[in-house]
């Protein structure tokens, strides 16, 4: 971690341009910084960049020289796919750190993956990329890419190995609860709530067995944390019952989970039109034995979804992107991922991500302070 800001140029300087000496044209740094701005602005692919750009040269070059113009969408898309991805994400690591240089304690650190369903065809699988995400700010940390949902497994130790997260609480749904993983998160100083369902079928009928013998007997001599919320929206009524236990003798195996301090169970009563249905779910953590905590963190771990996936495909249109050569379709989403963080941390103005990127499309000066552009 840096400890102090690091601009888009400086971030982008640590990229070695993959291209023949002296045999190119446009400079890498100042591509990328294009990239950047023409995606905060609305473009969502290399064609948009270099029309956008194109459009904006003149504002452009009072930030950079850009010599011989804007590269065309070929030679973008080109650039692109043949960039090193692990080096474009450690620009964004770096760039990151300069925002964000320490995580508060408890911060719940929220892992995912999510798949660029165009972003496969011609024999190649789609773009999947794993995603950590502080929740609560709502800023993306890093990601891993990995060629397939199931390879997660080996995805999440290597993104969660370069991240500063001490102090947080690491989530992550059920093809991630595995105890190197717990070690993993252990390692680099940081709590876990791990999901648990059928890929751990020991662990998980072990706390189905406990929950139901407990409730059986209403939970007399059964020591327990319990927690209740109940939200009311538009004739829906949800009750969550949070209960969270330290028996750890009474789990399958429980040695082998490093740092095990509690499990869990999350019951849902949701009621629509007089209609009700109920939900179990089960978790393992090395928290305290607080269900309110317990709570936060499951429920801070669905903002993955609405924070981040459902953002870069309603907003960012990245279930749409169709970049396939080589590594382009990698490094664009880094560089979405990025322009999600900048207007992700924007307090100046009202509004959601759609907005602000329309905003940003039309207003210099709202431009330069989000991109934090110095002129030459």
């Amino acid at each position: 971690m840096t400890g102090k800001p690091v601009s888009l140029v400086e971030a982008f300087s640590v990229i070695v341009d993959p291209r023949v000496v002296n045999r190119s044209t446009h400079d890498l740094v100042e591509m990328l910084v294009v990239a950047v701005c023409a995606t905060l602005c609305g473009a969502d692919n290399f064609v948009d960049i270099e029309l956008w750009a194109s459009e904006r040269l003149e504002w452009l070059r009072r930030f950079m020289k850009l010599e011989h113009g804007i590269a065309s969408h070929d030679t973008l898309g080109r650039v692109f796919g043949l960039l090193d991805g692990k080096v474009v994400e450690k620009s964004f690591r770096l760039w990151v750190s300069g925002m964000i240089p320490v995580l508060e304690a408890g911060t719940v650190v929220a892992v995912d993956g999510k798949t660029s369903r165009r972003s496969g065809g011609d024999g190649r699988a789609a773009l999947h990329l794993v995603s950590a995400l502080a929740t609560g700010i709502g800023v993306v940390l890093g990601q891993e890419a990995t060629s397939e949902k199931s390879n997660e497994i080996t995805a999440i130790p290597r993104l969660l190995e370069t991240l500063a997260i001490r102090g947080a609480i690491v989530t992550i749904d059920a093809m991630g609860t595995h105890a190197s993983i717990a070690k993993t998160i252990q390692q680099q100083g940081a709590d876990y709530v791990l999901a648990v369902k059928d890929n751990q079928p020991k662990l998980a009928e072990s706390i189905r067995e406990f929950f139901a013998t407990g409730q059986a007997s209403h939970w007399a001599r059964v020591p327990h944390d319990y927690y209740e919320t109940v939200e009311k929206d538009h004739g829906r009524i949800e009750v969550r019952r949070y209960f969270a236990f330290g028996q750890l003798e009474c789990l399958a195996e429980p040695q082998q989970w490093p740092g095990l301090a509690m499990f869990g169970v999350v019951q849902s009563e949701r009621t629509i039109k007089g209609q009700t249905s109920q939900e179990q779910r089960l978790y393992i953590g090395s928290i305290p034995v607080q269900a309110r905590r317990f709570a936060h963190a499951v429920r801070s771990h669905w903002e993955v979804e609405n924070r981040l996936h459902w953002c870069l495909d309603v907003c960012l249109n990245d279930d749409q992107a169709r970049a396939r050569v080589r590594n382009s379709a990698r490094n664009l989403a880094t560089v979405r991922r990025m322009v999600l963080n900048i207007l992700r941390l924007d307090k100046s103005r009202k509004g959601g991500i759609k907005t602000r990127r329309m905003l940003a499309g039309t207003s210099d000066p709202y431009r330069e302070q989000l991109l934090g552009l110095a002129a030459i």
